[in-house]
């Protein structure tokens, strides 16, 4: 059977008869790809314990009718190793895992950005961000914000969402797109504090300087309402976001 070899970060799995899962992957050159690994399950397996969620992994794959078979695995980061005592920072990186899942919807479609984002991502949750340790939520809504602006859903924080007038703005509206000014406020649109606003977009830009001594609520306003544009986008909620402190 024809192989190929690609990198990839371990989404999800499940199990398929015995002793095999199927193993879905949000990989840099085949977008996301779901595939057999058989034996994974037994005792004796070589390669189980990299392919669980969380795994940075360089793989073989032989290709197969319905689902490619992985062949050969090479751990590359353990991203779940950190996390695993980490209640918050293991609880930020499942919703980054469910996030990668539904914003590339389709199997075998390039998606490099959003691969180079979660790698990104996950490893910032375990060794900090390029200005050093934030709060595993705070690196979520970062990610949330910038995966959602990659698949076509980038807020606005500056400029009205739906006439563009320059800011500052004092109302947030999910449906509208993000900031909207007073004549196209809709109704019911939160009304942010200014630094709020400035966290936002310091978040969307990986901007992690800017992000420095944050007041707690302003953090807490800000995750609620990057949970509420992911939601407004998304159509439902993800169910890993339930669990997130925040």
């Amino acid at each position: 059977m024809p192989t190929y070899r690609d990198e990839a970060v371990v989404l999800r799995t499940h199990k398929l008869g015995e002793a095999d899962r199927i193993i879905t992957m949000l990989s840099r050159g085949r977008g996301k790809v779901r595939a057999v690994a058989k034996g994974v399950r037994r005792t004796s397996s070589k390669f189980g314990a990299r392919l669980e969620p969380f795994s940075h992994i360089d793989l073989q794959f032989a290709e197969g009718r319905t689902l490619d078979v992985v062949t050969q695995v090479v751990s590359l980061h353990a991203f779940g190793e950190p996390l695993s005592s980490d209640y918050p920072g293991y609880t930020a990186g499942q919703a980054m895992l469910e996030t990668a899942d539904r914003l590339v919807p389709e199997e075998r479609e390039p998606a490099v950005q959003q691969y180079q984002l979660l790698v990104g991502a996950l490893k910032a949750l375990g060794e900090g961000t390029s200005d050093g340790p934030r709060p595993a939520t705070m690196i979520l809504d970062s990610y949330l914000l910038r995966a959602l602006a990659i698949a076509g859903y980038a807020p606005s924080f500056s400029h009205c969402a739906r006439c563009a007038v320059v800011g500052p703005h004092q109302a947030f509206s999910p449906a509208a797109g993000g900031a909207v000014c007073e004549r196209c406020r809709p109704a019911g649109s939160a009304r942010p504090a200014p630094a709020t606003f400035e966290l936002l977009g310091a978040l969307l830009e990986g901007r992690w300087v800017a992000t420095r001594e944050v007041p707690t609520s302003v953090a807490k306003e800000a995750s609620g309402l990057t949970s509420a544009y992911l939601v407004w986008h998304l159509d439902r909620g993800l169910r890993s976001l339930a669990h997130v402190e925040r």
